[in-house]
């Protein structure tokens, strides 16, 4: 019997998938604004182990990996350089397949990248409009939060606490800013957008994923990964606006990796204390070691990177 900790349920649950034999699995992939660093590569790490498991259990696994390629630092990280925003994430989704061959980190079977998915982010949005969902407020469209009475059962947040009717264009904020998020932004100066039957725009990020995840796993499928970081907004945002469409279960069990600490301290580039494969790479760190070692902690626990002995 296999049993994984459910974020959802906050309980160690046996495993059942969906179709028996097979297992649907969708990771968050990278935002393709920069250099992937050595937290994200502990998750993605994790979820390579999990694969791996699933395949030597005798599954068939269905391995899907979005890459994001259109957001808000995507936008901001094209612009300060002057290039296409195109041009400036595939720098960066170029390095994030070197950097996972590197780690002998299996490929997945589809990476799908957001904008190629517009159509289906579209249609998602339309679909949320007519079930009454969604609204439009200055040519963005909005997700209602307080007509879904379930939001906030991954992250454990009360729906009694928000402000319905209060609205976040941001896609990424602190619990504390639990609000309306945006499903479709529309057309800002200077940003990419697409015309489309419901306006010139850009999608929302959070959106992507649900597009994406069920074009090539279907409505509900088993397993959904990501970092303990992407539980709220992100998470608890696919959950709303995708079983409010759909009207069934999104995904069945919700698995998440902690935090990589470095000198007990969170990473951040203010810091200095962050640090990419490449930086390791060229203090000559054995990328098989850093595998290893971002394996040596339970993937629920804290793990603490440290150049000291």
């Amino acid at each position: 019997m296999i049993k994984f900790f459910n974020t959802l349920s906050g309980r160690k649950e046996e495993f059942q998938p969906f179709v028996s034999g097979e297992v649907k699995l969708y990771t968050c992939g990278p935002t393709v604004y920069d250099y992937a660093h050595i937290g994200n590569f502990r998750a993605y790490i994790f979820e390579d182990l999990l694969k791996r498991f699933l395949l030597f259990m005798g599954f068939k696994v269905t391995h899907v990996m979005n890459i994001t390629d259109v957001d808000d630092k995507t936008i901001r990280g094209a612009a300060a350089q002057g290039i296409s925003l195109a041009a400036f994430t595939e720098i960066y989704t170029k390095a994030f397949f070197e950097d996972i061959r590197t780690l002998q980190i299996a490929p997945a079977d589809h990476y799908p990248r957001a904008t190629e998915h517009i159509p289906e982010m579209v249609a998602m949005v339309k679909g949320l409009i007519r079930k009454g969902y969604a609204y439009k407020k200055d040519g963005s469209y909005y997700f209602s939060i307080g007509k879904f009475p379930e939001y906030g059962k991954l992250s454990k947040i009360n729906i009694e606490e928000l402000q319905p009717g209060q609205r976040v264009d941001a896609d990424e904020y602190e619990k504390e800013s639990v609000h309306d998020f945006a499903l479709w932004k529309s057309k800002k100066e200077g940003e990419p957008f697409w015309q489309t039957e419901i306006g010139p725009g850009r999608p929302g990020w959070h959106i992507e994923c649900s597009a994406m995840s069920s074009k090539y796993l279907g409505e509900t499928f088993d397993i959904h990964c990501g970092g303990v970081d992407n539980i709220f907004p992100h998470h608890e945002n696919e959950i709303a606006q995708s079983e409010a469409l759909w009207g069934k279960p999104f995904v069945r069990y919700w698995l998440h990796c902690h935090h990589l600490v470095v000198d007990g301290e969170k990473m951040s580039k203010s810091k200095g204390n962050q640090f990419t494969l490449r930086d390791l790479l060229s203090r000559n760190v054995d990328p098989l070691a850093l595998r290893f070692l971002l394996l040596a902690t339970h993937y629920r626990k804290t793990l603490n990177f440290t150049f000291e002995p």
